[in-house]
């Protein structure tokens, strides 16, 4: 398969690269350094590093930011970079995707544990996470071409814990290979809609 990783460069893309790129032909796309550049908040850029690419038959996204911060210093503005980053950023991929990827592709979509375990100053990862399960659950019923889609849920990724552990105290850290065979299950397996927990 030729398969699209948009954020290839960071902890769990880089992860996911290595999982699947023995098996298939894997173009990194991000930001900084890659193959493609491809900036998740920008429909042009999306679109453009598609044209880029040509026919793909599957696109991973371990991309997305959201502001961290005490629920009573947010305002609507500190939760709008999740919606347009991180929530709206991997809908875009889906809805610029479609028209790129083959029949019977398949998107993947990441979330994180805080969809399920909320901590202190992550109400916008929450309802941003949150969000995106929703969304894939129900683009599933409607995907055409036989079209796929699933999100991957990843706890706090253990090779994140020098910068994140101090906000997830009492979470048991997830290696980001371990992760990474979530990912492999969506691309690589059958299943649509599905949320991938890996606590």
């Amino acid at each position: 398969m030729r398969i699209l990783v948009v954020g290839a460069t960071g902890t769990i893309g880089r992860a996911v690269v290595a999982e699947l790129e023995p098996r298939h032909e894997v173009i990194r796309a991000g930001r900084g350094t890659a193959d493609v550049t491809l900036d998740i908040t920008d429909a042009k850029s999306i679109r453009s590093a598609f044209r880029s690419v040509g026919k793909i038959d599957a696109v991973v996204s371990a991309a997305g930011h959201v502001k961290f911060a005490p629920f009573a210093e947010m305002d609507a503005g500190d939760y709008e970079i999740g919606l347009s980053n991180k929530l709206m950023g991997q809908v875009n991929l889906v809805l610029i995707g479609r028209d790129f990827i083959t029949d019977g592709g398949s998107f993947t979509l990441t979330t994180g544990v805080l969809d399920s375990d909320p901590i202190r100053m992550g109400t916008s990862a929450s309802m941003v996470n949150g969000a995106v399960n929703a969304f894939v659950m129900a683009a599933a019923i409607e995907m055409p071409r036989g079209l796929r889609i699933n999100v991957v849920s990843p706890g706090v990724i253990t090779e994140a814990m020098e910068q994140f552990g101090p906000f997830f105290r009492g979470f048991e850290p997830v290696p980001a290979a371990r992760a990474a065979l979530a990912y492999a299950k969506s691309v690589e397996g059958a299943q649509t809609g599905r949320v991938y927990r890996v606590n």
